[in-house]
């Protein structure tokens, strides 16, 4: 049995196409990449944008994924969050540079994620030990 329609879903077309437009500019995103990241045809992915026709279910639930925003971000219901927001720092040098980084290669990201996990753990347990 199945939780969610695997048809496509029913939404305010207009809406949805302008907002995902509008998050997927926000992120530097091309309409190439992220149909590459959904693993979809680029004319597929432009014809949703252009509000031609509707992602299935569990595409749209990919999308927010990778956009990372709720499903009510991505179908504008709700006051949408300020994606630059939640990105700020308190230190204005590791915000510029936070942002630079967001424009890296998605490899090159994982890279640069493992090595500050890495200096945040190694963070904590330097405090651990001085206590």
């Amino acid at each position: 049995m199945y939780l969610f329609p695997a048809s496509p879903v029913d939404l305010n077309m207009g809406r949805f196409s302008e907002r995902l437009r509008q998050l997927r500019e926000e992120r530097n995103i091309t309409q190439s990449r992220l149909a590459q990241l959904l693993d979809v045809l680029p004319c597929v992915y432009n014809r949703w944008e252009n509000g031609v026709a509707t992602p299935y279910w569990d595409t749209i639930v990919k999308i927010a994924d990778i956009l990372n925003v709720s499903l009510d971000e991505l179908a504008a219901r709700g006051k949408a969050k300020d994606a630059d927001a939640e990105a700020k720092t308190r230190n204005p040098e590791l915000h510029r540079l936070y942002q630079k980084a967001d424009q890296l290669s998605d490899e090159d990201q994982k890279a640069l994620i493992i090595v500050l996990d890495s200096f945040v753990k190694l963070s904590h347990v330097n405090r651990a030990i001085t206590g």
